[in-house]
């Protein structure tokens, strides 16, 4: 690498991207959460239009990427803090990563039927 390089592609610029990317997907489903219940207001049928494309398939496959990118983008935020206010984060901020990757797996790997119900049942009855 030459001298003065800020990131090197190792693990803490790659959380360090994916803190961001799920931050920003985050305020996106905010945005739009924000619109579609402000529809009510204007129109409850267009509401309840939009609220019946919420129990689509496609949709609650979204619903699980949103939980996963709520709850990484919570656990490493975690680490980050612990990083910037533990003495010694910094010098174990790798093991840390690697715990929250490990912590994220395994809750994903528990809310898996309970968020795909809907889409499980469509695609195999």
């Amino acid at each position: 690498m030459p001298a003065g390089t800020l990131y090197r592609g190792r693990e803490g610029m790659w959380s360090w991207v994916a803190h961001r990317v799920t931050g920003v997907l985050i305020f996106f489903f905010l945005f739009a959460h924000v619109l579609d219940t402000a529809l009510v207001r204007v129109s409850p049928n267009a509401y309840n239009s939009v609220i019946a494309t919420y129990k689509t398939w496609p949709v609650n496959l979204m619903e699980y990427g949103l939980t996963a990118a709520i709850l990484f983008h919570a656990l490493n935020g975690l680490r980050v803090i612990a990083v910037d206010f533990w003495a010694k984060g910094p010098k174990y901020q790798r093991q840390m990563l690697w715990s929250v990757v490990t912590l994220w797996v395994l809750l994903m790997a528990g809310a898996f039927y309970p968020i795909l119900r809907v889409t499980l049942r469509t695609w195999f009855g």
